[in-house]
């Protein structure tokens, strides 16, 4: 599998390294824009995977892969967004969000979650094939929001976390969570706290560090009691502006896509930082193959909060911080050079990268998910 990106690593080995082996850089392109770099999946299929008669694409920002049989998970917000014209979420049109799709035909093979969310934003399939979905948002009414959900794979819900529609601190509460993830041990990681990356000065960020703001990762037993946390607003490792995305690499670090501060930190699962990178962009999404390939997806580097990046799919060993595989984003010209890319990422057994186009991409990628087929 991933023979691709053995290739392009192969391209790279030639590059200057340091005494201790760690990359310098690389000769092969530019890590910024994307120039000179391999694309490991050129084919870009738009529009991809079947939507129920009567329904309309909506914003998204999750998709993961069913560790069982290489199948796509994913789910769109019940038709918001520019497609559908917004003023809608999964409360005001309860439709089954939650979607498997075949990887080979983008044909349904199973649909639930109606009656649950307000806004679904990260999903996670355990090693069991149970699927996990955060929900970031809050109703008016405080009874639905800042949950989790771990569902069965034929939709039957077995755990929560959170206090519904309760955004809070206290020891059953959470904050806008971002994104779930299980490890080996069954052990529970949620990401909480989305709007930090908004806080750009000192005062903003100990202004919402007050107001109970939240940037922070909480660990949970397999059964959802609480065992810890750690982190909050701020720029310090350890600390996060918006923990968007989680994933595990083979060693079992966890490494955690901080939107804000664009970086990736890295942790035990203690806790304990190890390490960062930073040459990904302003990341939504990572995932990390078997072979431990990074895919990171920025969807967010624009003009004017990260000027100069470009969007796009930026691939490299989770040992270095070295970009050695680039796929490009769709052209908008309101992110001029920038252009636009979706907000999750996932890459199939066969080298096929998929992305879930969130609210910067919807319209210009046409559909709620993307397939980029790999080249031979």
């Amino acid at each position: 599998m991933f023979t691709l990106l053995a290739f392009a690593l192969a391209l790279v080995t030639g590059c200057a390294t340091e005494s201790n082996g760690q990359a310098m850089g690389t000769d092969v392109g530019n890590p910024i824009t994307g120039e000179g770099l391999p694309n490991p999946a050129p084919t870009v299929v738009t529009n991809w995977g079947e939507l129920p008669e009567g329904r309309e694409w909506g914003t998204t920002a999750g998709i993961d892969i069913d560790p069982n049989d290489g199948h796509i998970w994913a789910y769109e917000r019940c038709g918001a967004g520019q497609l559908a014209g917004g003023g809608v979420d999964c409360e005001s049109n309860p439709v089954d969000p939650i979607f498997k799709f075949d990887r080979n035909t983008g044909e349904v093979l199973a649909n639930f979650g109606a009656g649950l969310f307000v806004t679904p934003h990260g999903i996670h399939v355990d090693a069991d094939g149970n699927v996990w979905v955060t929900d970031f948002a809050g109703n008016e009414a405080g009874t639905r929001g800042h949950q989790v959900f771990k569902f069965s794979p034929s939709g039957e819900v077995l755990l929560t976390l959170g206090t519904a529609g309760q955004a809070g601190t206290g020891p059953n509460q959470l904050n806008q969570p971002n994104d779930v993830v299980t490890a080996p041990d069954g052990s529970i990681f949620v990401s909480d706290g989305h709007n930090g990356q908004g806080m750009t000065t000192n005062a903003a960020m100990e202004n919402g560090r007050q107001a109970g703001a939240t940037g922070r990762i909480l660990k949970f037993s397999p059964d959802g009691t609480f065992i810890k946390e750690w982190g909050q607003i701020g720029l310090r490792h350890g600390e996060f502006r918006t923990p968007h995305a989680l994933a595990f690499d083979s060693q079992g670090r966890l490494f955690v896509a901080d939107r804000g501060n664009h970086r990736i930190e890295i942790f035990d699962q203690e806790g304990n930082y190890l390490e960062s990178r930073y040459m990904y962009g302003r990341i939504s999404g990572i995932h990390i193959t078997p072979d431990d390939m990074l895919y990171a997806i920025d969807s967010e580097s624009s003009p004017t909060n990260h000027p100069n990046w470009r969007n796009g799919v930026r691939i490299g060993h989770v040992n270095e911080d070295r970009i050695v595989a680039f796929i490009p984003p769709f052209e908008r010209d309101t992110r001029l050079y920038q252009g636009t890319a979706g907000e999750g990422v996932v890459v199939d057994g066969d080298g096929n990268v998929y992305a879930a186009e969130g609210p910067n991409s919807l319209r210009w990628a046409g559909g709620a998910f993307t397939k980029y087929v790999a080249g031979n």
